[in-house]
């Protein structure tokens, strides 16, 4: 699949791919709503050119959705990705795809 866009929260997550090797992050936090309370745990970083993350929620009655992913330069404006997402009930659904980006003029 090839898909121009001009998304800069996709741009961004790309152009990480190109940053230096190591550049790890977590986050953990708690959301609260009228449901109950959801836990969000999520991690990801770069390295050897490719960049991943993980997120994990999990919501007031123990059910969890669990979203990986990653992405990698190919070439010039061009880059792969992969990714699963897996649902409370253990089904599992994945993607993966090439995205160009065409630069403006």
């Amino acid at each position: 699949m090839n898909i121009s866009f001009a998304s800069a929260g996709l741009a961004g997550l790309l152009l990480a791919a190109t940053a230096a090797d190591a550049s790890a992050w977590t986050r953990h936090t708690t959301v609260n709503t009228w449901r109950g309370t959801y836990t969000v745990n999520a991690a990801g970083g770069c390295s050897g050119g490719v960049c991943s993350r993980t997120r994990t929620v999990t919501g007031p009655y123990g059910g969890t959705v669990t979203r990986s992913g990653s992405v990698v330069r190919t070439g010039p404006n061009q880059y792969s990705y992969q990714g699963s997402v897996t649902g409370p009930y253990g089904g599992t659904i994945t993607r993966s795809g090439t995205v160009v980006v065409n630069p403006p003029y």
